[in-house]
């Protein structure tokens, strides 16, 4: 059964990747242009925003283009979904971010670590990115017990705690990883810090003159409306509690098939418009996303009802809902989680 499964995704992919052309560069290239001139439109308001409705529209237009740059562009871009085109201004290996973790370190942990090993306890560290509790094969701690505090409070702080995560100070506690490199890599963070907080914090409201307080109050909230719409997209994506975790033992001599079955039962979609698709970068289409990294991110929509049909051939759970369910079902993972014993459901 895997291996048919399998079979026919690989063949879905390699289908996309011939019908990959102009229509996919085009809907790129306008996402970039879009994003540009929200996000100078937002700076142009927010330089006279000692003005309130100033304010409220550089703000709102900072945040949708915060939220494209992070989602749709950055997210997607890094994962190479574009190399294909040739352009060195939309490639995974020149492109950097507005987010505050250093694109090098996001794509190991992410790319591929977190694609690699989805879901599997002691070897995907996005799986409560080591300080939450998301599977009962996860040993328990006291400190567990504070998981939905500190979750709550990570939302608008996501991009710090993203960038301390990347870090993967645990690995050198493990004696994974050298105390040298991690020095290394802390000195590429704070290098990235420095830029992204004298950006948005020091010279576009030093720039402001008159308005430099309520234009340093906008990009501190775009910032943070932009890192709990992340964190919302990301964890509904992952931790809703139909969403299956594994062991390093059931992962043992894993075959291809076997691999695409585990992106299905280690992710979540949820439900939504065009807006919606491009707002999440297309991350509403999770499932499809963990099946296909590296295609278009446009084309998920697409991809979805085949996978779905795909899914209820051989019998396995396609996880979506509308957002506001995933949202209470990655909630109430959260707090089952936080104690010790596995609560009735």
């Amino acid at each position: 059964m895997t291996d048919e499964l399998g079979r026919e995704l690989d063949e879905i992919r390699a289908e996309i990747v011939l019908a990959r052309g102009a229509d996919d560069a085009r809907y790129i290239r306008t996402v970039i242009a879009v994003q540009r001139g929200l996000e100078t439109g937002g700076r142009l308001a927010l330089a006279v925003s000692v003005l309130p409705p100033a304010w409220c529209a550089g703000t709102a237009m900072l945040t949708v283009a915060k939220i494209l740059e992070n989602m749709e562009l950055g997210h997607n871009v890094l994962h190479g979904q574009w190399d294909w085109m040739g352009d060195p201004a939309i490639h995974s290996t020149t492109w950097e971010w507005d987010f505050l973790t250093p694109a090098d370190a996001w794509k190991h942990t992410h790319n591929h670590l977190h694609h690699t090993y989805t879901n599997v306890v002691g070897r995907d560290r996005d799986l409560g990115y080591t300080i939450l509790r998301m599977s009962p094969d996860q040993p328990w701690h006291p400190v567990h017990l504070l998981q939905p505090l500190y979750a709550a409070l990570l939302a608008p702080v996501f991009e710090w705690g993203i960038a301390l995560y990347d870090l993967e100070a645990d690995a050198v506690v493990d004696g994974r990883k050298s105390v040298r490199s991690l020095c290394g890599e802390i000195a590429g963070l704070a290098r990235k810090a420095v830029r992204q907080i004298a950006k948005d914090y020091v010279l576009f409201p030093l720039l402001a003159g008159p308005s430099a307080l309520p234009c340093l109050l906008g990009n501190l909230t775009a910032n943070g409306l932009r890192n709990v719409w992340a964190h919302t997209v990301i964890f509904c994506g992952h931790f809703p509690g139909d969403v299956t975790t594994f062991t390093e033992e059931q992962i043992e001599g894993e075959s291809r098939g076997e691999w695409y079955v585990r992106q299905i039962q280690g992710s979540a979609d949820f439900e939504g418009g065009f807006l919606l698709h491009v707002l999440t970068g297309n991350l509403d289409h999770q499932i499809e996303h963990h099946l296909f990294p590296d295609l278009p991110s446009s084309r998920y929509a697409e991809l979805a009802p085949r996978v779905r049909r795909l899914c209820e051939k051989y019998g396995l759970p396609y996880v979506t809902g509308p957002l506001w369910r995933q949202y209470a079902s990655m909630w109430g993972r959260v707090l089952r989680h936080a104690v010790p014993w596995e609560p009735r459901r």
